[in-house]
């Protein structure tokens, strides 16, 4: 089976006659989908000495860590990192790269039923992934439904066990 990105709707963005000259004074940046009241983006802030420099990890909140091993190690192909500390509640470290993905085994505050069927509309993490093909046959082998982007880049989206969204976004890894 092959990844196939849905085609491009020429209806959802406008296009340019290239014989137009550029719109007037354009806004230095907008939101994909500005609302009435937010039409621009605020600027950037300026440098402090204190600034965020990087993503360590990110926690997702499991009902069974074994389980969830068994979708990002097993299945994503994930490292396990053995350095977790003994904490007061069960969970893994998996290492991507010089980030983690941190699994919780806690209990749930949020509902996971009712979430949208498309996980690019809801909270998720985005990973790269080398081939979506291949990740593809292996999540429709295992029986884990997937939706691709609307936006026609090479990139799917799934939930794990427990409902948490997940992005693949086909790129390139080191080497690759």
């Amino acid at each position: 089976m092959s990844f196939q990105s849905p085609p491009r709707n020429p209806a959802q963005s406008p296009s340019r006659n290239p014989a137009q000259s550029p719109p007037r004074n354009p806004p230095q940046s907008t939101p994909q989908n500005p609302s009435k009241s937010d039409q621009t983006m605020p600027p950037d802030p300026p440098e402090t000495p204190a600034r965020v420099t990087g993503l360590h990890h990110v926690s997702l909140l499991v009902a069974d860590t074994g389980r969830s091993l068994g979708f990002y190690r097993d299945l994503l192909g994930l490292p396990l990192d053995p350095s977790r500390p003994r904490m007061s509640f069960n969970g893994a470290w998996l290492q991507l790269g010089p980030q983690q993905i941190h699994l919780l085994e806690l209990p749930n505050p949020d509902p996971t039923s009712g979430r949208p069927a498309h996980g690019g509309r809801d909270r998720h993490v985005a990973l790269h992934i080398s081939d979506l093909d291949a990740m593809a046959e292996r999540l429709s082998a295992a029986g884990i439904g997937y939706t691709v982007s609307a936006s026609g880049r090479r990139a799917l989206f799934c939930r794990d066990p427990d409902g948490n969204a997940v992005e693949m976004i086909e790129a390139p890894g080191p080497g690759d």
